[in-house]
């Protein structure tokens, strides 16, 4: 079991856990939705995607959207999952980020879905 991001306290007054999937999602959040500098002791953490998403919506803005999720991804999670695929979609104020990657401790596949509004 692992703690649950954000930190809160579960119906017993203790600190909540989550479970190996809920846990991989909420640093797959961490790492799309920090920016680089947010964090005092490791400034270059995060993937910077928030910038890019104020830029004009484009096919080329999706294209580096996708490697920067990716490569992100890669980087700050690349000893728990292996990333397969990433797309990046962007429909009025809503970005969603579809990222398939593989646990490396068991090999499962999984997706995962999350969705910012601007």
């Amino acid at each position: 079991m692992n703690i649950q991001f954000p930190w809160q306290l579960d119906h017993r007054g203790r600190t909540a856990l989550v479970d190996e999937d809920a846990h991989i999602r909420h640093l797959i959040e961490q790492v799309l939705f920090t920016a680089p500098g947010e964090r005092v002791n490791r400034p270059d953490f995060g993937s910077g995607v928030h910038r890019l998403l104020f830029a004009p919506a484009s096919t080329e803005l999706a294209s580096a959207t996708q490697i920067v999720v990716q490569g992100s991804l890669q980087q700050w999670l690349g000893q728990v999952i292996e990333v397969e695929a990433a797309e990046v979609s962007v429909e009025e104020a809503a970005v969603t980020i579809t990222v398939q990657y593989k646990v490396r401790r068991t090999q499962e596949r999984r997706v995962v879905e999350v969705t910012d509004v601007l």
